[in-house]
């Protein structure tokens, strides 16, 4: 009796269309309230850092070069973010987003994974590891 059934299921399976989708060839719209990636305003953000306090995964880091300027860099780890959007929910200002439409994430090396927000200048100033010669002037 379970041989039989064993050979229906084979056959029927032959006959029918198969249930996966052709991925990569043929995209479905994701749905609306997919979270995804971050996505930080600057000119909202006051560098209260409640979203980096937050966050279950450590994903968050602000570095403030400037409180008083709104100079900050906001460094976004997306290998350790579990999208849960706690920090959207504690962000005060709305300055945090999760986007629905960038959910392919994968990557072949770990330097994609860290995403920086903020100033181009101060961004290349944190990655150089130096204190931007105008906060130094200020510092003197």
């Amino acid at each position: 009796m379970k041989l039989m059934t064993m050979w229906k299921d084979a056959l029927e399976s032959l006959v029918s269309s198969p249930a996966t989708e052709k991925y990569p060839f043929q995209r479905l719209d994701a749905p609306d309230q997919l979270r995804s990636q971050l996505h930080w305003n600057l000119e909202k953000c006051t560098g209260c850092a409640l979203c980096a306090k937050d966050c279950p995964a450590d994903a968050i880091e602000i570095i403030v070069l400037d409180k008083k300027a709104k100079r900050f860099v906001f460094r976004y780890h997306i290998d350790r973010c579990t999208f849960c959007g706690q920090c959207v929910e504690s962000c005060r200002q709305g300055c945090l987003q999760m986007a629905n439409d960038e959910w392919e994430l994968a990557a072949l090396s770990k330097q994609g994974f860290d995403v920086y927000y903020g100033d181009d200048a101060d961004v290349q100033s944190v990655l150089v590891g130096t204190t931007p010669p105008e906060l130094e002037a200020a510092a003197d």
